[in-house]
């Protein structure tokens, strides 16, 4: 694996027993110029088409959401991540998730953006035959075509594969008739082309099939009335013997569900991006209103509580995106490998974020929780201006709630991570057990007293990331050698994932600022290092109250009090000034007028 070798290769999930290096991990500051090229354009394509026009938008003026996609695709926009010779561009992973956040923060378009880019259009990409992407993915690059992805029903949510719409052959066995109801299904009210899961006969798993419009035999209901994301179309489908060629069939028969669960990890990491450049948005707006806005005399940005709330902000979408991009290049890095031993591209691109779907789903979780703070502390920094559909606060608040739904639930992602993570240990494609071990051993061994060297940059930051990792070995490994079913321990699984994502996070931020400062030196890094510091003081106190939730939910007695002594001594950091922290970081947004990052 040659592109690996380069650097540290580590598998998804590793990440909790083994240290990756600076040196290894992508920052968003390394994007070349023409992936920076690209993110203005798209930017500068927000700021004409979309921003000034979010009342047409979210009144649903007839025409205008398809309209925005057109002009997406003559940019090219809409074809990122599709190959040249399909009429797309071609670039890379971590390039489509740059895109995916800037687009983050045109609001109701970014929903439709994604649904036609991501769920409605990589399942061909990846699973569909030769002749299916040259006759659909021109199409849907260009935007001549929109696509939707039809998988909810009204009894199959997170249980996607309980699904009850039927596809049954013809007797001349030329086609399936599909037959049943989809629900929240995201443009579709102005899509061409479906893609729908059914089952046939009575198959363990569902299949997936291209469906045009055209095919006929399909009906809605009228546009949902929403909490938010008010300008994306989402209607109930209805497919009544609606005839699909057998040709239509996408990938084989009962792979649906495959498809349906890969397609997902893809969105899922997707969406961690797509929150940052709303989040983005809404620091800068905070900023700006705090900077105008003149109580007793000054501007409520001098206040210490202002102050707090905008540093609180700018550290976790620093660390959500350190975290992104990490992982992004994780994945297009095992990509390259894979394409390099001679894997065809569409599984290796596949395979390359299967591996990473623990990250994937932490991601998921992290951006959309970030992304619900910011908007929430942005409307209290706007006060009564921030409950007004006048100032851009109560949109943003509306149009954020919805990313802790989709792609999954938060609660469901959390299930699913903790899940995995201990089925690839099971299967010992992740070594949990022997640190698990090992750090059951050290809760009753003598602590090491012994002096280290923590002169380097962020060394002192890194011992605690170290015993962070502990904390969670030795909650997971306990809860897990105690339940011979943890998977209906829902509670336990939470405070497990709570604790995985804290640690992905606040690594992923340390590892960028060292970077950051090897290159440009800790004198211009200051605000960076100081975000970084924040976010740790802020994940050691998360940790430690998710964990010793854990702990006390299963464990008694003496045990209970050695693995809470464990806790305590694996969450032990020397303590901040979190107020000169936060008053330094929101100065020098204050300073800067936004979020300058």
């Amino acid at each position: 694996m040659d592109t690996l070798a380069k650097k540290q290769a580590i598998n998804g999930g590793e990440f909790l027993i083994k240290d990756t290096a600076a040196k290894d991990v992508f920052i968003p500051e390394e994007f070349s110029e023409e992936q920076r090229m690209m993110a203005e354009a798209t930017l500068d394509f927000v700021k004409k088409e979309v921003s000034p026009n979010v009342e047409r938008m979210d009144s649903m003026e007839s025409g205008f959401m398809p309209s925005l996609l057109d002009k997406a695709g003559e940019l090219g926009l809409l074809g990122i991540s599709i190959p040249e010779e399909y009429g797309g561009l071609g670039m890379s992973f971590n390039t489509s998730m740059l895109i995916a956040d800037v687009i983050g923060s045109a609001g109701s378009f970014s929903t439709a953006y994604g649904a036609h880019t991501g769920i409605g259009t990589l399942p061909i990409l990846y699973y569909g035959t030769e002749e299916q992407k040259q006759k659909y993915l021109p199409l849907l690059a260009s935007g001549e075509w929109k696509t939707c992805y039809c998988l909810t029903e009204p009894d199959a949510g997170s249980d996607a594969n309980s699904g009850k719409t039927k596809a049954v052959l013809t007797e001349e066995g030329k086609h399936y008739k599909i037959t049943g109801q989809k629900m929240w299904i995201s443009n579709a009210g102005f899509a061409d082309l479906f893609i729908v899961f059914a089952r046939i006969e009575d198959d363990k798993y569902l299949s997936a099939f291209i469906v045009e419009k055209s095919f006929g035999g399909i009906t809605m209901n009228e546009e949902e009335k929403k909490l938010g994301i008010k300008g994306s179309s989402t209607r109930q489908v209805f497919f009544n013997d609606t005839m699909v060629p057998v040709e239509n069939m996408l990938s084989e028969r009962g792979n649906g569900f495959k498809i349906a669960v890969n397609i997902l990890n893809i969105g899922r990491i997707k969406l961690g991006a797509g929150v940052i450049g709303g989040c983005k948005q809404v620091v800068t707006d905070s900023v700006q209103y705090a900077n105008e806005r003149k109580q007793f005399g000054v501007s409520i940005s001098s206040f210490g509580a202002i102050k707090q709330k905008l540093a609180d902000m700018a550290s976790k979408i620093y660390a959500t995106e350190s975290a992104d991009y990490r992982a992004g290049q994780d994945i297009e890095d095992r990509i390259q490998a894979l394409i390099d031993e001679g894997m065809p591209e569409n599984e290796a691109k596949l395979k390359g974020v299967e591996q990473f779907a623990i990250e994937c789903a932490m991601l998921k979780v992290h951006g959309s929780e970030v992304l619900d703070f910011c908007v929430d502390e942005g409307v209290q920094i706007y006060g009564g201006m921030g409950f007004s559909a006048e100032a851009p606060m109560e949109r943003a608040y509306r149009d954020a709630r919805i990313s802790r739904i989709y792609e999954g639930t938060n609660e469901i992602n959390r299930m699913l991570l903790v899940g995995m993570t201990l089925k690839r240990a099971f299967k010992g494609e992740i070594d949990l057990l022997g640190p698990a071990m090992a750090v059951g051993k050290e809760l009753t061994s003598v602590p090491d007293f012994s002096t280290k060297d923590l002169s380097a940059t962020f060394a002192k930051e890194k011992d605690v990331l170290k015993n962070l990792k502990k904390a969670v070995l030795m909650v997971a490994g306990k809860a897990a050698q105690d339940f011979t079913k943890l998977d209906e321990e829902q509670e336990i699984l939470m405070n497990i994932a709570d604790m995985m994502i804290e640690i992905y996070a606040v690594e992923s931020t340390l590892l960028r600022t060292e970077k950051l400062v090897s290159i440009r030196g800790e004198e211009v890094c200051q605000a960076q290092i100081k975000m970084a510091q924040l976010y740790l003081y802020m994940a050691v106190d998360k940790i430690n109250s998710s964990g010793k939730e854990a702990i006390v939910s299963f464990a008694k007695g003496d045990e209970q009090r050695v693995m809470l002594m464990g806790l305590k001594r694996f969450t032990k950091m020397e303590l901040y000034n979190v107020k000169d922290l936060r008053r330094s970081i929101a100065d020098f947004l204050i300073e800067k007028n936004e979020y300058a990052f």
